[in-house]
This record gives structure tokens, sequence and C-alpha cells, in this order.
């Protein structure tokens, strides 16, 4: 068996395909790194290089890699079953996760209905709205709104109702029309104005096209407070209370995507908690598993369940599945994730963490080329410019944010910005000293970024 990093790589390239890549840059100067193990908040390589994992491996990853606790739940799992068919049949993972579930979500979301990862979960939304009212008898709604420079996925339903076009253009063809309302992020905001002011005056957008189109609206869908895959766009939680009215006002579902901000990221355990709203609709995925697993769930209450709960005659029933719907060892592994929180207390641990991330973080904001650092819970962003006063971006052509990745690479931390943003994501289990590390290599990297 190979050995060393270049043996792997020499077998990955002649048949992996790699995601969102194009995959002649790794025939260059952005080399593969294929790893052999991790452990808590580090992945090693076959050459014996540690990198610390700054991104949560796409913001999965909650409790470190390897976690004794969440291995033995799942590896005990294993034991007595691995899989079982969800439709005729049950089994005990999945209607405990249910409970927990429903018991720590917003208030009114009772129902679960499990599917395999994060895109499956919108598309699984986006038919359980559209289906309800043509069950409930509002046949002239079909159609979606959705935010400026949102990313709900990249199935054909989850790419159509977001918004970045790098994603979404060439597929455009196969999508269905949606709705794009402006986006309530903070960045864009007046000098003087407050976050709060602007999410308000964004919101008279989406008002007058709820005003306009309720009557063929289906569901209004948003990623609460961060728009992630948009460079960790940061909005207000006033957006979303104005939106639960609107939406209750118009007689439009409101879909919350939290499969990257639920589960802790934010600073609560959901990020919908903030404006103290419950969505109609919440996906999860992502952290669910801790990282683990795919799995994804979306949670709704009994109104939206009821209306496909009829005799089997009526043909009114949600006939959608996926084969590995909510498999056990998912399950389990959610379970013991939901454990660590509760005995743990993640959640208080977490506020530490963000602190000592917002204190290292906070003198970027005075480099010459950074027009922002914006924070949410565990979530920190650094917005590199080319002109700072006017927030000039940088052509998307020169890959700044690639100059990032691969000098912190070369000093072990695992970052992996988006565009021209620099982000933090890790799991929990970091440390202070690692916070440290992680900050310092970020700003190396951006000055190197930056220098020409």
């Amino acid at each position: 068996m190979p050995s060393t990093n270049s043996a792997w790589v020499a077998r990955d390239l002649a048949h992996v395909w790699h995601p969102c890549t194009q995959m002649k840059d790794h025939e260059g100067e952005l080399p593969l790194v294929p790893i052999r193990r991790g452990v808590g908040a580090w992945l090693e390589d076959y050459d014996g290089r540690r990198y610390l994992d700054a991104v949560s491996s796409w913001w999965v990853n909650l409790f470190g890699h390897a976690n004794a606790r969440i291995n033995a739940a799942v590896r005990e799992q294993l034991e007595r079953l691995e899989h079982v068919i969800l439709a005729g049949f049950t089994h005990e993972p999945v209607i405990t996760l249910s409970e927990r579930l429903t018991a720590i979500a917003p208030a009114g979301l009772t129902r679960c209905f499990y599917a395999d990862n994060g895109s499956s979960a919108i598309e699984v939304a986006l038919k359980m709205s559209f289906h309800f009212w043509r069950n409930t008898g509002h046949s002239g709604k079909r159609r979606f709104i959705t935010l400026e420079n949102s990313y709900h996925g990249e199935t054909l339903g989850a790419l159509a109702v977001g918004n970045v076009e790098l994603y979404k253009d060439i597929y455009r063809p196969l999508l269905m029309d949606v709705l794009t309302v402006p986006s309530p992020d903070a960045y864009g905001r007046e000098p003087a104005e407050s976050a709060a002011g602007y999410a308000r005056r964004r919101f008279a957008d989406l008002e007058a096209t709820l005003a306009e189109h309720a009557h063929e609206t289906c569901a209004v869908i948003l990623e609460p407070l961060v728009q992630c895959a948009a460079g960790m766009r940061m909005y207000d939680p006033l957006y979303l209370k104005l939106l639960r009215s609107a939406c209750d006002r118009h007689q439009v579902h409101l879909i919350a995507d939290e499969i990257a901000v639920g589960f802790g990221r934010t600073g609560t355990m959901f990020a919908c908690e903030q404006a103290g709203i419950s969505p109609d609709l919440m996906c999860l995925s992502k952290g669910l598993t801790a990282g683990y697993l795919p799995l994804s769930v979306v949670l709704t209450g009994e109104r939206i369940y009821t209306a496909f709960y009829d005799e089997y005659a009526k043909l009114s029933a949600f006939l959608h599945s996926h084969s590995f719907t909510g498999n056990p060892l998912g399950c389990a592994a959610a379970l013991a994730s939901l454990d660590i929180f509760r005995e743990e207390r993640t959640l208080e641990h977490n506020r530490g963490l963000a602190a000592h991330m917002a204190e290292r973080a906070a003198p970027l904001a005075a480099h010459p080329h950074v027009a922002e650092v914006r924070q949410r819970g565990m979530i920190v962003a650094i917005e590199m410019a080319a002109d700072k006063a006017h927030r000039t971006p940088y052509p998307w052509q020169e890959r700044r944010g690639l100059r990032v990745y691969r000098h912190a690479l070369s000093r072990g931390v695992l970052l992996r910005p988006i565009g021209n943003v620099v982000y933090f994501m890790p799991p929990y289990v970091i440390t202070p000293e690692e916070i440290d590390l992680m900050v310092e290599v970020a700003r190396e990297g951006i000055e190197l970024a930056t220098c020409a």
C-alpha cells in the first residue's frame, strides 16, 4: 500500500473527481492533501504533517475528529443494526432522535422527515410546502421567494432557490423560476446605519414582493442570520422577526435552512432562537451527526403534517423517499452529539471560545486591505478588499483567497477562504492556544495575499 502523500495523490488523480474543484489545479502548484487520520481539531497526512481544521471539514465537524464518545456510539449501533428500510419499519435510534430533536427545536416543530444530506433536505422542504398548498386547495401557489446571495445546495430544486451565480448560472435553463429579493446582509449598510436598521430597510423589499405575489407563493426560504456560502454574510435577527409576521399575514410558509448554522454555530442551538421565531419547516444536516455520517432532517408542525394525513385512496400522502432515510448509524452519532451538548454544556463553553476568537481577530480590522471583521457565535469572517474605504473587492480572477489557503497549509492550518473572505468555523474542541495559531496564520496569509 502507498505510504506517502505523493503515492496516494497519483492514485487519486487517476480516478477521483473532486467536488467544487477545477481538477487541473491539482496538477500544478495546488497538490492534493491525502489525510491518514484525524484526532480532535487536527488532521494528519501520510507524510506526518498535521493541519488544524479551522473550517470543521466543510462546516460539519462539531466535537473533533475520532471523538471517543461518538465513535463508541456508532460502534455499538453497528453491532446491532446498520440499516433498515424506514418505510413500514422503524428502529429505536430514529425514534429517540426524533423525540429529542422536537424537544429542543423551536416551538411547534413536532414532526421529523429524514433524508440523506443538506440538499436533499431542501428538496423535501420545497416539495412539502408546494404539496401542502395543493392538498389544501391552493394549487396556484407554486413559486418560492429567496434572498440575494443565498445558497441552499446544488441539486436542481435547491440550486433554483439559491442565488450564488458561480454555482447557478450554467444550469439556469434547468431551473424553476423564483422570486429574488435583496439580502439584509449588514455589509451593505450605510456608514451610520445599524445592522437592525438596514435589516428593516431591506425587509421592505420582501414585504412588497409578498404583497404582490403571495397568492402564487408557497414559501420564503432563507439561511437564518448567516449566508455562509456567500462569504459568511451576516444580518440582524430583526429581519427574521419581521419575516415571520409577514409570512403569517400573507399565508406563506417560512423555510429556515439551518443546515450550516444549526447546532450552536451562531451561539444558540438554532439560529432562529435569536429572533424568537419558529419556522414552518426547518432543515438540518452537517452538524446533525457532528460530521460523522450523511444525515438530514426536515422538521415541521402538525398543520403541515395533517394536510397529508388521510385515507390512502385520497392520494394525499407525501411520496418522497431516500434509500438511507433515518439510517441507524447516523442517528446514533446524532444522539451521541446531543448527549455531549447537554452533559458538557457546549453552548456555554463556546461562548468563551467565541469571545477569544473575537479578541484575537479584532486587530485584523486595522489592516489596510481588510474591509470588515464580522462574527456571529462560532463563525468569524475577515473580508479582504482592494480599496478598504470604498470596499472595492479584489477581482475574482486574482484568487487572493487561494494565496491565503496555500500559505495556511504550509503553516499547518486548514483555511478555505470563500473568494476574498477568510473565515474561521472551527470544531468546538479547539483550544484558545489553537485559536491563537489559527488567527496568526490567517494574519500572515492576508498580509501575503494583499501585498501586491
